[in-house]
């Protein structure tokens, strides 16, 4: 069986206009003004968790649209499409070099696994290939059957946790899950990133060639890189105002955005709002912990919020104060919490089972809070990781969305016990929080996406 909308990529290259294709379509939310459902909300409260696609975790939650429903996706095939006949080894990519990780059989029939009954949730998986232009190629035109193939990991993209124990599944179990949440744009966290504060790429026009992917007259990538040949940042690459102490060369650091972003618009309506981030404070200081992501700050990448500015101070906070703020009864808003590495669930570096309970703490700590009683609380992923999921994307522009994610909504006017099967990208995530504080759309992504409004009682 094909995907619901493998149609829709019949046509699709990675070079092409930004306007959309014909096909399948993100529906735009068109309310100019807050619903009563939102209207009830005070404060948003975004967690943005790492790399875990819909099927990884929630591929059997009853109610979603999950492993069982995969057909024909399942069956992963070579380059050439030839399906395998058994799924190749599992690839440790982290090793040195990488080697098959010898605690998955070498013979894994061709099709989803329990990674949980080789290797446990307070165990680290390998990571995965999770990049532009790859991207792209393992969706395969919506038929979702070539994530092996261009995997660094090789079979691993094909693995599922039995996650029923987990503090997320029994979030999503106490009140809603959505599963046709998809991540906004093609590959990695970086890209991600700036698609949640500002429903676009990050512009780097003058960068150097060699960090710029070539592509044939057909699209076809030639060489890879994290900038497009038209100037687009699209893979990992870091700010001139926070990056590595050793990366001294600024030729080579993102240069300062100006377009819109989110706080932006938050600012202009006087709503207060503030971007958390665990071991922020450490990295401004020039002595970051070891696995600080830099790339996943995608608001220090803009002029108005550079460093020593009074934005920046007022807006760009660790996770320290978000917890100060939440006791002293100051929380914003609107809320964006980045949890550091080890609790953010990454492969590669962060267990499933730390950081659900990481995120289960919190949640506890924002139930126990007074701005509760007219909270909403969307935990979100900021990509699939590589991993595969069964539902092909929908098509957007050039850009995405890419593969599905998991959406838990929390809060005490969210429906309880519901499974939303409503459309989003993080452009639904803005939408909503513009739609509820009648603030200005950042970007035509976010003007035509869902509101999450069908989440709400």
């Amino acid at each position: 069986m094909r995907s619901t909308h493998a149609a829709a990529w019949a046509a699709f290259a990675f070079v092409g206009a930004l306007a959309a294709p014909a096909g399948a379509q993100m529906v735009p939310g068109i309310a100019t003004q807050a619903p009563p459902e939102l209207a009830r909300i005070g404060h948003i409260v975004v967690i943005f968790e790492e790399n875990r696609s819909f099927d990884n975790l929630f591929g059997h939650f009853p109610g979603a649209d999950g492993l069982a429903n995969a057909g024909g996706a399942a069956t992963q095939a070579d380059r050439a499409g030839r399906p395998y006949a058994t799924l190749p080894p599992v690839i440790d990519s982290g090793a040195a070099p990488p080697a098959p990780d010898p605690r998955f059989p070498a013979n894994l029939p061709n099709g989803p696994f329990r990674i949980d009954g080789f290797v446990a949730l307070d165990q680290l998986t390998p990571d995965l290939t999770h990049a532009f232009y790859q991207e792209q190629l393992q969706i395969d035109h919506g038929r979702m059957d070539r994530f092996v193939a261009w995997s660094s990991a090789a079979s691993m993209v094909m693995g599922w946790f039995d996650a029923a124990g987990t503090q997320q599944w029994r979030l999503a179990q106490d009140y809603a899950l959505g599963d046709r949440m998809f991540h906004s744009a093609f590959g990695g966290s970086f890209l991600n990133h700036a698609y949640l504060v500002a429903s676009r790429p990050f512009e780097w026009k003058d960068a150097p060639e060699r960090l710029r992917a070539r592509l044939d007259s057909n699209g076809t990538l030639l060489k890879d890189g994290a900038v497009t040949p038209d100037g687009y940042a699209v893979n990992t690459s870091r700010s001139v105002y926070l990056h590595a102490p050793g990366e001294t060369d600024p030729t080579l650091l993102v240069p300062p955005q100006t377009m819109p972003h989110i706080g932006d618009r938050l600012d202009a309506k006087g709503i207060s709002w503030a971007w958390y981030s665990g071991g922020y404070d450490n990295a401004m200081a020039g002595r970051p912990d070891a696995l600080f992501q830099y790339h996943h700050q995608p608001l220090a990448y803009f002029q108005d919020l550079a460093p020593g500015t009074p934005a920046q101070r007022a807006h760009l906070k660790d996770y320290a104060d978000l917890l100060a703020d939440l006791a002293s009864d100051r929380l914003p808003q609107v809320v964006f919490y980045k949890p550091f590495a080890t609790f953010n669930l990454h492969p590669g570096y962060a267990t499933v089972a730390e950081g659900d309970a990481h995120l289960a703490g919190l949640v506890a700590k924002l139930q126990a809070s007074p701005a509760w009683q007219d909270m909403l609380i969307l935990v979100t992923y900021d990509e699939n990781g590589g991993q595969w999921d069964h539902v092909a994307p929908p098509r957007r522009d050039r850009w995405g969305p890419g593969t599905r994610i998991p959406l838990i909504a929390i809060g005490p006017t969210v429906k309880r016990g519901f499974v939303d099967h409503t459309p989003y990208d993080f452009g639904s995530i803005l939408r909503t929080i513009t739609l509820r504080f009648g603030a200005e759309p950042v970007a035509d992504a976010d003007r035509d996406a869902y509101p999450m409004v069908n989440l709400l009682q």
